[in-house]
């Protein structure tokens, strides 16, 4: 009994240690060994804590837990005090409990996930994108995934782990499962290789991507013009333009190439403001006998904008309806974003109007670099005009577009503007993020427009989007600079019910302003759920922090 009396002993100092009340994490132990978890070894160490411990049993939080519709869920909270973590954080807990054998390791796999949840390549993205699992444990778990029926053997479920995998530098493992989606039947694609090569790039290793690029019929695939392509647009993304350009020169007898192939290292030293270097590509190009596009006009102009030449840019852009070229939009979208660099606005509109009367329509790129700018200068007024204008003429933004256009605005003056975005796009049928909408709740927030702020937040709920812990804050600090204490009780009420604990700053600045209206019991009760709550956020973290995910 000695022995066990100093283990525990030992068990104490690690509490204490980790600066976690006692009697909190004990009646986790309690409440979480009678509940149903199909690890033994862990059930029959927590029922000898329970009972060789004489401290007493309490329930943390009473009448807590998260919708079941929420996607991001985190860990509810059952009446009885014990948690069920997203099945996410179950499976990546797996690797946490150093389990020896492949054999072992799947089964506690699959053993996680019940009846109530659904593997989905989503929930394979969350695992092997988050967290910190290594390499080895990444593969482990993609192989054991797809050998579940709803999740399917093709190029999109690799892509998945190829991006993680590659993204945390583990290559040894990135080709091994690239050699097994070979194995497999599925045949890689330009968008796979371009996975693999930016991977390699990235971490800056270029010389292994091009030994890669020497080993594509290795993987089943012809290192063919679109392959090099792809691997000189990798180059030039990553500013590697000077391997890529050294790369173009040593490669023209042995693979052929076409306009696209010069284009791609031009763009990339217009980027860079290079303009010797573009001119020596131009000659290269026509001596190859490929004639000069509107796309190659556009990044010479781009170019030499970035090199301050901006008037030798208007004589090319002049000297192409000399040689009979019909302008593209990527030629105006190029003078356009000269001008915008100078700030010289009134020869963008003026280069805007003309594109229109040339019967030259304006594509998502002209309109989203006029707008930015003008965001940017503080025109607002033009922006939103602007804005209107694009709409009209069908053309629907993107989610991260419109993300774009409402930052700034939120940045600066009231939020009039950026709800007129919001309120226009989302009735032209675009898809508002969870990003913006914080970024309206925020602001709205801080001008306490609080009929305004809830709308939105009924809107937000009602596109599918759940409440977190930022949201609430943000409502609950609205109606606080509004004065309306009862509905920020409420709302904070509502957030410790979904298993959220407000900061303390949120917290105090409600708990102020109840004392200073005479409310000192309504304020008492609520410290005393705060209390609760927090004594339940500090076991949650500390369960996590041992891994223990059941």
């Amino acid at each position: 009994m000695a022995f066990h009396s100093l283990q525990y002993l030992g068990f104490l100092t690690r509490c204490s240690r980790a600066s976690y009340p006692l009697y909190s994490v004990t009646s986790l132990s309690c409440s979480f060994s009678s509940s149903s978890v199909k690890n033994l070894d862990e059930c029959k160490v927590l029922d000898e804590l329970s009972d060789l411990l004489p401290i007493r049993h309490i329930t943390l939080i009473s009448n807590v837990s998260i919708p079941k519709s929420s996607p991001q869920n985190q860990f509810h909270i059952s009446a009885a005090g014990h948690f069920v973590p997203p099945l996410e954080d179950k499976l990546r807990g797996v690797f946490l409990q150093k389990l020896k054998g492949k054999t072992a390791i799947e089964n506690a796999l699959t053993s996680s996930v019940t009846s109530t949840t659904e593997l989905t390549l989503d929930v394979v993205a969350e695992v092997v994108n988050r967290g910190n699992l290594g390499g080895e444990a990444m593969a482990t778990f993609f192989s054991w995934a797809i050998k579940q029926p709803n999740i399917n053997v093709d190029l999109s479920t690799y892509h998945v782990i190829l991006k993680a995998l590659g993204r945390r530098k583990f290559f040894d493992f990135m080709l091994e499962k690239l050699q097994d989606m070979c194995a497999k039947g599925v045949s890689p694609t330009c968008e796979t290789l371009g996975i693999v090569l930016d991977s390699f790039i990235r971490a800056r290793r270029l010389s292994k991507a091009i030994e890669m690029f020497g080993k594509l019929e290795d993987f089943g695939v012809k290192a063919d013009t679109d392959c090099f392509n792809m691997l000189l647009q990798c180059l030039c993304r990553r500013g590697h333009v000077g391997k890529a350009n050294s790369l173009l020169n040593s490669m023209k007898e042995k693979i052929e190439f076409n306009s696209m192939t010069y284009n791609i290292v031009i763009s990339g030293w217009a980027k860079l403001g290079k303009v010797s270097e573009m001119e020596n590509l131009l000659k290269g190009m026509v001596e190859d006998g490929f004639s000069a596009e509107n796309l190659t006009y556009g990044y010479l102009i781009e170019g030499l904008g970035r090199a301050g030449q901006i008037d030798d840019a208007v004589k090319i852009f002049k000297s192409m309806e000399k040689e009979g070229f019909m302008y593209h939009a990527c030629v105006y979208n190029a003078m356009i974003g000269n001008y915008i660099s100078v700030g010289d606005f009134d020869e963008c509109k003026r280069y805007f109007e003309q594109m229109l009367s040339n019967d030259c329509p304006p594509n998502m790129d002209t309109y989203v670099r006029l707008i930015s700018a003008l965001l940017k200068a503080r025109k607002v007024a033009d922006a939103l005009e602007m804005f209107d204008e694009m709409l009209c003429r069908g053309i629907v933004p993107s989610t991260g577009t419109v993300t774009s256009f409402i930052e700034p605005l939120c940045s600066y003056g009231p939020p009039h503007a950026a709800m007129i975005i919001y309120k226009n796009a989302k009735g032209a049928g675009c898809t508002i993020s969870m990003s913006a909408y914080k970024l309206l709740l925020m602001r709205l927030s801080r001008f306490g427009k609080c009929g305004m702020l809830v709308k939105l937040w009924e809107e937000m709920q009602e596109s599918g989007y759940t409440s977190d812990m930022e949201v609430y804050e943000y409502v609950i600090n609205g109606l606080c600079n509004n004065g309306q204490l009862e509905s920020a009780t409420l709302v904070l009420e509502e957030c410790l019910r979904e298993g959220f604990c407000p900061s303390r700053l949120i917290f105090g600045k409600l708990s102020n302003k109840l004392l200073a209206s005479n409310k000192t019991e309504h304020a008492y009760k609520l410290f005393l759920k705060i209390r609760e709550a927090r004594f339940a956020e500090n076991a949650k973290k500390y369960w996590r922090a041992n891994g223990w995910h059941f």
